[in-house]
């Protein structure tokens, strides 16, 4: 539930068959006011709504109150570093994604997703300069086949989003992955911006877009909507993610390319405002009107 309570809840996003989401800014008490409250804002997308100590019986009745109200949990984060140089952090991190991946097959959700972790004491998503080794790699194909086969998720699946600094970095990075850890219940969650690695890439993120879908898209689960801006005036390449819209990532390709794939949700996220959020929905949607 979110820690801001508003006084109301704007409908500002029209019925729209794109499986837009994001974060809710009213307190809701019980399934059903979940579901008026995601319907409120527009969405036919939303995160998990219910937390890993959350009751089976409880689990069951946001599970029937999505189907009821035509919403997909698109995923549960288990936001973790289970490769931690630490023993005592990755086996934390083990068991949550662990737990999260169990709540997610419990709730219907589409994907569970987490990142690979790092080798960064001090920063659980931070560089290392370990982190593109071939003994990283390895660590996370034996680290995510221990997460599945511990869960053994009949109707969900086990993602790791990509970020700059870790496996998987890229599309094909991430093919990879999928061919190494050699399980079904293994998929993608795509977040185009975290490949964004360089100029070169950030000018024609179009092509990797469309990279994206062409390699992975049969395994994506869940998408994330964010936009990025290059930094003028510095020397070295300095990027700031900005509500989207305001930013240069192609959406016209990234929803176009969506299309393909039906019911794949798309979150927003990482934005402060309901307001900022109300934008935002707004550009994607106009932009998904008129291509």
């Amino acid at each position: 539930m979110s820690a801001i309570s508003m006084g109301h809840i704007p409908h500002f996003l029209p019925e729209n068959k794109l499986r837009l989401g994001g974060p809710l800014f009213k307190k809701y008490q019980g399934p059903e006011e979940w579901g008026q409250t995601v319907k409120a804002y527009g969405y036919s997308a939303a995160y998990c709504p219910v937390g890993l100590d959350a009751k089976l019986d409880d689990i069951k009745k946001y599970e029937q109150e999505a189907k009821k109200q035509d919403i997909i949990i698109a995923e549960v984060g288990a936001w973790s570093n289970p490769i931690s140089p630490d023993a005592k952090t990755a086996a934390e991190a083990f068991e949550k994604c662990t737990r999260s991946l169990d709540l997610a097959d419990k709730i219907g959700a589409s994907c569970c997703v987490n990142i690979a972790g790092s080798k960064n004491l001090e920063n659980w998503a931070g560089p290392h300069p370990d982190n593109f080794s071939e003994e990283t790699f390895d660590q996370i194909v034996e680290t995510t086949r221990k997460i599945i086969d511990e869960v053994k998720p009949s109707r969900t699946f086990f993602t790791l989003e990509a970020m700059p600094w870790i496996f998987p970095e890229s599309p094909d990075s991430y093919l990879r992955l999928i061919k190494s850890i050699d399980r079904k219940a293994f998929a993608v969650h795509l977040d185009p911006v975290n490949m964004v690695v360089s100029p070169a890439v950030f000018y024609r993120n179009g092509a990797l877009i469309k990279a994206c879908f062409q390699k992975l898209g049969p395994y994506i689960k869940s998408c994330h909507a964010k936009d990025l801006i290059l930094k003028e005036r510095t020397y070295m390449p300095q990027f700031d993610e900005v509500i989207p819209g305001r930013g240069q990532m192609d959406y016209s390709v990234f929803l176009r390319e969506l299309k393909k794939y039906p019911n794949i949700p798309l979150m927003m996220e990482h934005l402060n405002t309901e307001e900022e959020y109300r934008e935002g929905a707004d550009f994607i949607l106009k932009t998904n009107e008129s291509i």
